[in-house]
């Protein structure tokens, strides 16, 4: 086992990456001469040269575009892109090429490009970088969607990421990345299975990315009430785990769904529908979703905080559900 931050554990998965495929290549703003927005590609520049480690223009669409005709034309690039929100300035590229050309070629073009942003909130960056976008991407046929939530599936995911023929997008919680973790020998992750971070028999939360430490908190403020409850790490948003969802509802026989994204069509949304559809008799009380408020993410910490899910209203949530403050 080795230590090391998420940050340095998405850094180590690129070098791996380069160092064993001379096809991979980082392109993005900034991600050469200053490590990227928030230091993941910091040192890779010496390392491995301008060609490989490429500083792009301000214009997402464009560098997304060159993303995909390099992919096209063989090559495994990785696009960086510095915050969610930038990513609607690539919207056309990423839904009407990345995702379309295999269907609309009729199979005979993919495009193996892997898109990494940062995303959430809890930095105090406002209202337009703090954007809870994923279930955007996860609505998108033609796209895999994937949420590391630690240290080790930021390690392991790229891996993964690249090996598939058709685009991948990976969400980098920010708030993750100054988070440590142990990483086991490298190796690539298994990007069509949630994972069950906690198991527990009385109510099953729910999240991804960011919102994992917080129902694995909000698990043990429950575990003070006496309430034992399952955590379920989704990993991958598209295609969403149904099997892993169900069995653990099967069991427990409640769910809250803890989502940064706001409620309305929300991933929470969603995912309470598939589980109302496929264990509705498993259920002993309606799904429970704890979201983001729907407002623009605030700048005043207090206000921020207030705003974004938190594990005393996931608690909160939970003992609603299973009885304990009825």
């Amino acid at each position: 086992m080795t230590t090391m931050t998420y940050r340095e554990a998405m850094r180590e998965a690129i070098r791996q990456a380069m160092r064993a495929d001379d096809r991979v290549f980082l392109m993005g703003e900034d991600v050469g001469r200053y490590g990227g927005c928030f230091g993941v590609s910091l040192g890779l520049l010496e390392e491995f040269g301008p060609d490989r480690i490429r500083d792009t223009p301000l214009s997402e669409s464009a560098f997304v575009g060159a993303g995909i005709g390099a992919a096209l034309g063989g090559l495994r690039p990785i696009v960086e892109i510095m915050t969610v929100n930038f990513s609607l300035l690539a919207l056309d590229q990423i839904l009407n090429n990345a995702a379309t050309l295999r269907h609309m070629s009729g199979g005979q073009f993919g495009v193996p490009l892997v898109i990494r942003m940062t995303t959430g909130g809890g930095r105090q960056l406002a209202a337009q970088h703090s954007h809870s976008l994923e279930v955007w991407y996860a609505h998108i046929p033609g796209l895999r969607v994937v949420a590391p939530a630690t240290v080790a599936d930021a390690r392991g995911m790229l891996a993964t990421a690249l090996a598939d023929p058709d685009p991948v997008i990976v969400f980098e919680h920010g708030g993750l990345y100054n988070v440590s973790g142990e990483v086991p020998d490298p190796s690539p992750a298994d990007l069509d299975r949630a994972a069950v971070r906690r198991p527990g028999r009385d109510v099953t939360l729910i999240g991804y990315g960011g919102t994992v430490p917080t129902a694995l908190a909000a698990a043990d403020l429950l575990a003070a009430d006496g309430v034992d409850a399952e955590v379920i790490d989704l990993r991958t948003l598209r295609p969403l785990d149904d099997a892993t969802l169900v069995a653990s509802v099967s069991r427990t026989h409640h769910a809250v769904v803890v989502d940064e994204g706001w409620r309305t069509g929300s991933l929470a949304g969603e995912i309470s529908a598939r589980i109302t559809e496929q264990a509705f008799y498993e259920l002993d009380a309606p799904v429970g979703r704890v979201c983001s408020a729907e407002v623009p993410m605030p700048y005043a910490a207090q206000l921020e905080q207030a705003a974004l899910p938190q594990p005393a209203a996931v608690r909160a949530a939970a003992r609603q559900l299973v009885g304990v403050d009825g």
